[in-house]
C-alpha cells in the first residue's frame, strides 16, 4: 500500500468553488482531482526538462571541441 502524506492548502474562494465543481461533475474526491492535476503538470514539466537536456547535448558528437564536423576534418586530412 502506498504511503500517504497529509498536506494543507489554502485556496481562494473561486478556486475552491471550481475544485468542488470538478469533483462533483467527475464523481471524484477533491483529493483525487488535485492529485491528477499535479501528476499531469509534473509529467509535462518532466518532459520539457528532458527535451531541454536533449537540446543541450544535441550535436555534441559532431564537433564537440570545434565547430567543424568529423566528416569535414577527415576530408581535409591526408592519409
Amino acid at each position: 500500500m502506498e504511503t500517504t502524506v497529509r498536506k494543507s492548502f489554502v485556496f481562494d474562494k473561486e478556486v475552491a468553488k471550481q475544485l468542488g465543481e470538478l469533483a462533483k461533475s467527475s464523481k471524484k474526491s477533491m483529493t483525487s482531482i488535485v492529485q491528477e492535476l499535479i501528476r499531469e503538470r509534473y509529467k509535462r514539466i518532466k518532459a520539457k526538462r528532458r527535451f531541454e537536456a536533449f537540446n543541450r547535448i544535441k550535436g555534441s558528437a559532431t564537433g564537440l571541441f570545434t565547430d567543424k564536423s568529423i566528416q569535414s576534418i577527415k576530408a581535409h586530412c591526408e592519409l
